[in-house]
């Protein structure tokens, strides 16, 4: 049976074909696979950071999204760049912290939270008008499995994870009446830069991957271009039903309990 002209020409475009996407944290690690991901299926992406540099033909504009001056003038010069619209936003900028409940003073948990909870907040409130005025609209935030897992020397990043999952899932809540879609994805022990710099700092840096790598069921650190997938995933316009979903890309971290 004939598809005809009209399907065969849109089963043949780009999955993100037309869309416009805003990504934070975008000049590296999750980020920029994400941004890269979606440019590579069609999409015009924008990349806020604190460093704008980023490869073509992503856009990169500057900004802090510890300050609310800063997000809502990045958002607008971003969303003028694309051309005026915004269809994707992609909750990735983030900072890690180490340490028990014990080890990080006040001020360290109020910077982390700044970044981590806050930063998405201020974000999603800046792009919220343009997004509703789009048809495919969705937001991904970068969770973490330290949000559905115990984590050793993790009590704050995962404090901040935890928050990003509520904040999720409450947000899917007050926007699915709206056709603003919400998920997150809830990447493992990733191969990033900042991983890299814990690793360096580390007195056996070998022994220290070494214990990463064995924590995951699959033996290896999960890839950026792995939750850029998945984070595609949940943007795309064919994942129209999926909402206030986390989404794990662990290598079985969270739900596999192997005997070895």
């Amino acid at each position: 049976m004939s598809t005809g002209p009209a399907m065969s020409n849109a089963a043949s475009e780009p999955e993100f074909s037309g869309l416009a996407a805003l990504v934070t944290g975008g000049a590296s690690g999750i980020g920029l696979a994400a941004a890269t991901h979606l440019a590579r299926a069609g999409a015009r992406v924008a990349c806020l950071d604190l460093n704008a540099e980023v490869p073509e033909p992503l856009i990169g504009v500057r900004c802090d999204v510890s300050d609310d001056a800063s997000v809502r003038e990045a958002v607008a010069t971003a969303v003028e760049r694309l051309g005026g619209g915004l269809d994707i936003l992609v909750n990735n900028a983030g900072i890690g912290a180490q340490g028990t409940i014990e080890d990080n003073p006040d001020e360290e948990w109020r910077r982390v939270f700044e970044v981590n909870v806050l930063g998405m907040v201020r974000v999603s409130r800046a792009a919220l008008p343009h997004l509703r005025r789009s048809r495919h609209a969705a937001i991904v935030n970068t969770c973490s499995v330290a949000a559905t897992a115990g984590l050793p020397n993790r009590a704050l990043y995962s404090t901040t994870k935890g928050a990003v999952l509520a904040l999720t899932r409450a947000s899917a809540a007050d926007l699915v009446a709206e056709g603003v879609r919400v998920n997150c994805v809830n990447p493992g022990t990733a191969d990033t830069p900042w991983v890299a710099r814990l690793l360096d700092a580390a007195e056996d840096p070998a022994a220290e991957r070494a214990a990463l790598e064995a924590r995951q069921p699959t033996g290896r650190l999960v890839t950026a271009e792995e939750v850029a997938t998945a984070i595609a995933y949940l943007a795309s316009p064919r994942s129209g039903a999926t909402t206030g979903t986390d989404l794990a890309v662990d290598g079985g971290m969270q739900g596999l309990r192997l005997r070895r």
